[in-house]
């Protein structure tokens, strides 16, 4: 694999698109919740609202303190003559923001189903009005109202999925959650309403906390058109009924994809590899 050795590595949020290497030196502990429930929901609703979102950039800025940038040629993607990228799990947009640079000349649909998230994402997309289209859905297996788990302190880990006691134990903050009830479509019938000329030029972003198997069986026709995608693949079981690595994998494999390496990996305290970024490529494009 193309990974650029680390000094230092640690645990880091679910849902936090970025980049780590195997520890060296010990990982830095879990990162505990801003506040108390019990003291937070004592205060007034503006305060509370006030305390999720600067917990959200607070966690944020800690993991981009933390991490290196990926490698700049994205495992060979940069090479790629990529037109499209679909971003499908988009929260705020940081996995759009990067992209920019690395295709500059490529649209993207950005998808986020939850409100908060979605606003940010959709100020930052004003500044891309040509270029960026943005969304307020999730995707997966069929045309349905769902309810998903938001957790206040850190969006990015919300999910379609119940948390395990695992992910729990290793990420106290996601404990802070609401039930919302969000729309949800399939990507193959987006693309469609969308009336996308598919030539093949895609790339696709997935990080959906352990929903990818829906997604993608829920977009086939776009997933064999495109040319690459990177999923965000959890080998610990942080989410009830999440979709696993070989689960992901065969899928995929039957859409004529191979798996090409990792953008990045969380490792463990004992150093086993937690979840991590991957990239596959499609060998034959068909449309």
């Amino acid at each position: 694999m193309a990974i650029a050795t680390r000094k230092r590595s640690c645990d880091l949020l679910p849902g936090q698109l970025e980049r780590s290497q195997p520890p060296k030196t010990k990982p830095q502990a879990k990162i505990p919740p801003p506040f108390p429930p019990k003291m937070l929901t004592s205060l007034p609703l503006f305060v509370q609202n006030l305390i999720y979102y600067l917990s959200n950039q607070l966690f944020n800025l800690i993991g981009n303190l933390l991490l290196k940038e990926w490698d700049k040629n994205l495992l060979g993607l940069t090479q790629l003559p990529i037109k499209l990228i679909i971003d499908i799990g988009a929260n705020d947009g940081q996995f759009a923001r990067k992209m920019i640079p690395y295709f500059p000349s490529a649209r993207i649909y950005a998808f986020e189903p939850l409100d908060t998230p979605f606003q940010k994402l959709s100020r930052w997309a004003k500044r891309y009005a040509k270029r960026v289209s943005v969304f307020k859905l999730a995707l997966g297996e069929m045309q349905e109202t769902i309810e998903l788990y938001s957790h206040l302190y850190f969006t990015p880990s919300s999910s379609i999925l119940a948390t395990t006691s695992l992910c729990e134990t290793i990420y106290p903050m996601v404990k802070k959650q609401e039930k919302v009830t969000i729309r949800q479509s399939t990507l193959d019938q987006e693309m469609q309403w969308l009336g996308y000329p598919f030539d093949g030029d895609i790339l696709i972003k997935l990080d959906v906390q352990g929903y990818e198997d829906r997604v993608i069986r829920g977009g086939k026709e776009t997933f064999r058109q495109a040319k690459a995608c990177i999923v965000e693949i959890s080998l610990d079981q942080l989410y009830d009924k999440q979709a696993s690595f070989r689960d992901i994998f065969y899928l995929l494999d039957d859409l004529g994809y191979s798996y090409a390496g990792n953008l990045d990996q969380v490792i463990a305290k004992d150093g086993h590899v937690r979840y991590f970024n991957a990239v596959f490529i499609n060998q034959s494009p068909t449309y």
